[in-house]
């Protein structure tokens, strides 16, 4: 039995082909759901981009208890799992937060890993004397402006770079058994900087300044400028379709269908000025963001070419991967194997939860979502870690001055937990700010959420299905206090 995993970071669903988009070219993604199944209720869990890593390792939510950060000495590693189990794994990717503070012991769990590097801010070419600049973009380009200038070739862009190093280990390997490949892609992440050839794929009009990389707030350019960054988007997006066909084409020459399983899939969306916004993590996540692809070939059914309806999540994958190679699933991961739901449309849940460590907390049935915001003052709410990292760096000394040692949780293995206060400024983490208030949106009269409804059956339904999820992932006591909902417990 052999597996691959191929993610890519920050993929809409409403820009590609076989979820109804007609205006960007993705032949390959369509050409992927014409063999593979489609997931149409597919949801993000913890978010943003290593929060949803955490869960493709351990199948289990984490963003009630703490922000982003590495995995934890008592979670459960799919990829390490499999790899004490005689599974070879091994890991290729471009995205940089692996290698920072927040991301730093993630690429060890596998039996092997390549690295390569350039993508954004990854602090990868030094260069003492200050790069040129344009004014417009601020000093927080400086290091994408030097990288740029080192992967300005596509024979020297991270993501093709990334594809030759996976066809190289299939090539190397498609002849041996029991090996798990996880591919794994920065882009279509931001900046959208990609080659002139698949700009092309996308005429139109702009002498504006340089506008690839859109801020994380609310949205002020011009339309013209909108439209622009949009088309950079979906030209770096047709790159990643591109690249997905060498794996295909790969896998069609080498009969590759016949017994190995193929997992195309993402960690969130983005918004494009949807909503009037830009990106993520400062706005609510409104399915442009949670609603996300996945694409899935298990030759145990040989099922293709359709598409199924039940509600899934990424936590499911590592459940899943288990599953395909005959392991045991541990106690602790939420995620249930996908194979009755790939064969049949099995439904594996009635309900599913996302969110960001202090912003809002989401739940959605399939047909409804509900996005609760919290109550003034956002408190109480801490980090429980026995790792204390943000994003780019360590916690505070002022940080863990406060901390307080707190018993362990139903899955830390008895493991008691560092307890830190949350802080607005985290240390580098990105933070939900821009609240809009709690809102209930119908999706199949408002696919695209502009018209919040008032139903209170609903609601309390929704706030039903948001506190049993809420105590199954056995999640600190204050959350429930944060979220006005202790009057639901009585």
């Amino acid at each position: 039995m052999r597996a691959i995993m191929l993610l890519f970071d920050s993929l809409n669903r409403h820009m590609l082909a076989p979820y109804g988009c007609d205006w960007t070219y993705t032949p390959n993604f369509q050409r992927l759901a014409n063999r593979a199944v489609t997931f149409d209720n597919c949801y993000a869990g913890s978010l943003p981009c290593i929060p949803a890593r955490r869960e493709l390792h351990t199948g289990r939510l984490n963003f009630l208890h703490r922000s982003w950060g590495p995995l934890e000495p008592f979670d459960d590693s799919m990829p390490e799992i499999l790899r004490k189990n005689g599974i070879y794994t091994h890991l290729i990717s471009d995205h940089q937060h692996y290698w920072e503070d927040g991301g730093c012991t993630y690429h060890n769990r596998y039996n092997s890993w390549e690295f390569v590097r350039g993508q954004e801010g990854d602090r990868w070419k030094g260069c003492v004397k200050d790069p040129e600049i344009p004014s417009h973009l601020g000093r927080a380009w400086r290091q994408d402006v030097v990288n740029r200038s080192y992967i300005n070739e596509e024979n020297k862009q991270p993501q093709k770079l990334c594809f030759d190093l996976g066809l190289e280990f299939l090539e190397k390997n498609r002849n041996e058994d029991n090996w798990f490949l996880h591919l794994e892609l920065f882009d279509p992440h931001e900046p959208f900087y990609t080659m002139q050839r698949y700009k092309e794929l996308y005429p139109h009009k702009y002498d504006g300044p340089q506008f690839d990389w859109p801020p994380y707030d609310k949205v002020t350019e011009s339309p013209e400028a909108v439209q622009h960054c949009r088309y950079e988007y979906a030209a770096l997006l047709s790159m990643c379709d591109h690249y997905l066909g060498k794996l295909l084409d790969y896998m069609d020459a080498n009969h590759m269908w016949d017994d190995t399983m193929l997992i195309v899939n993402t960690d969130h969306g983005f918004l494009l000025s949807e909503h009037d916004c830009w990106a993520k993590c400062v706005h609510p996540f409104y399915n442009e963001i949670a609603h996300i692809p996945l694409f899935i070939w298990d030759p145990r059914s040989m099922a293709g070419g359709v598409r199924r309806s039940s509600l899934v999540q990424g936590i499911d994958l590592p459940a899943t991967i288990l599953d395909f190679f005959h392991l045991p699933i541990p106690a602790d991961m939420q995620g249930k194997p996908l194979k009755d739901t790939i064969e049949n449309d099995r439904p594996v849940r009635q309900a599913a939860l996302f969110g960001l460590h202090g912003a809002q907390i989401n739940v959605t049935d399939g047909r409804y979502v509900y996005m609760r915001d919290p109550i003034e003052g956002n408190s109480p709410l801490y980090n429980y870690t026995l790792i204390p990292t943000h994003m780019r760096s360590l916690f505070s000394v002022e940080e863990m001055q406060n901390m307080k040692i707190a018993q362990p949780f139903s899955f830390t293995k008895n493991c008691p937990l560092m307890k830190i206060k949350y802080h607005e400024d985290e240390g580098g983490d990105i933070n939900a700010n821009h609240r809009t208030g709690t809102k209930l949106y119908d999706l199949s009269a408002d696919p695209k959420q502009e018209y919040p409804i008032e139903n209170p059956a609903v609601e309390k339904q929704m706030i039903s299905y948001m506190i049993q999820l809420m105590k199954e992932n056995d999640c600190p006591a204050e959350q429930f206090e944060r979220m006005g909902l202790t009057d639901y417990l009585k």
